[in-house]
């Protein structure tokens, strides 16, 4: 079970733009007591002097070996968690292959994601402590996209592990509860540039994340009619999937 209090404490990591920032502002609005990660210093201290209920930062790049330890300094100025919302990912429209930017989404996604969702973990674990752990994977995760290999595969990877964590956490009695929030494509600077139909406004992919964890929902597709369609992708059998094209 999601435990309930009245005056909450979320870090979101991933703060500085897009559905992090979004999320981050809805959570203070709501009010929750909320510390804010990314890696540009000077949005941070913007976001953290724009609201009263967002009371503390920390420059975080989830790549770093330290991330881990910072998370754990934010996590003691705030005055404790309740929820861990990672909003930090990357990837790129990557037909061409080009083996710095699969490198870097694996590295972010993958690697620095496990650092991260796993600290989060543990921090709840080592503490005796129940709390939610809330994720942003993708709808990307449901097939391999041809256009965004290593981004479809590691929110494949992502959307697997927090399934591991939410039966781990039973299997251990820690009463963590596991959100795999799976938006639809969002118009943010990730997909900027990109040809991705309906995409889906930050604000709105926020209000309703918000929403989901809220009701503390183990997985969410955003919004109706990306439920649909990874419904209808789902039924596609391999060897036709393979044979369709999603760009020109």
């Amino acid at each position: 079970m999601c435990k309930k209090q009245t005056k909450k404490k979320a870090i979101v990591i991933g703060a500085t733009s897009g559905i992090g920032l979004e999320v981050a502002r809805i959570l203070a609005e709501r009010g929750y007591i909320v510390g804010v990660a990314g890696r540009r210093v000077d949005r941070l201290e913007e976001i953290v002097k724009c609201n009263e209920n967002i009371k503390a930062y920390r420059q975080i790049d989830v790549t770093d070996e330290a991330a881990p330890h910072l998370l754990n300094e934010l996590i003691a100025e705030l005055g404790g968690m309740d929820l861990y919302f990672h909003s930090s990912g990357i990837g790129w429209e990557n037909c061409e292959l080009n083996i710095e930017r699969e490198m870097k989404t694996v590295e972010t996604n993958g690697l620095g994601f496990t650092r991260m969702v796993t600290a989060a973990y543990s921090w709840f674990a080592n503490n005796n402590k129940g709390g939610q752990i809330a994720c942003i994977t993708s709808i990307a995760r449901t097939r391999g996209l041809g256009a965004a290999p290593a981004y479809s595969a590691t929110k494949r990877f992502q959307s697997h592990y927090l399934e591991c964590l939410a039966q781990q956490s039973r299997m251990r009695r820690l009463n963590i509860h596991i959100t795999d929030i799976r938006p639809g494509f969002v118009s943010t600077d990730l997909i900027a540039g990109s040809h991705f139909p309906l995409q889906l406004s930050a604000n709105s992919v926020a209000r309703s994340i918000v929403k989901a964890v809220i009701q503390c929902k183990e997985t969410v597709t955003i919004d109706w009619r990306y439920r649909m369609l990874v419904a209808a992708w789902a039924m596609i059998p391999r060897w036709l999937w393979t044979r369709l094209r999603f760009v020109k």
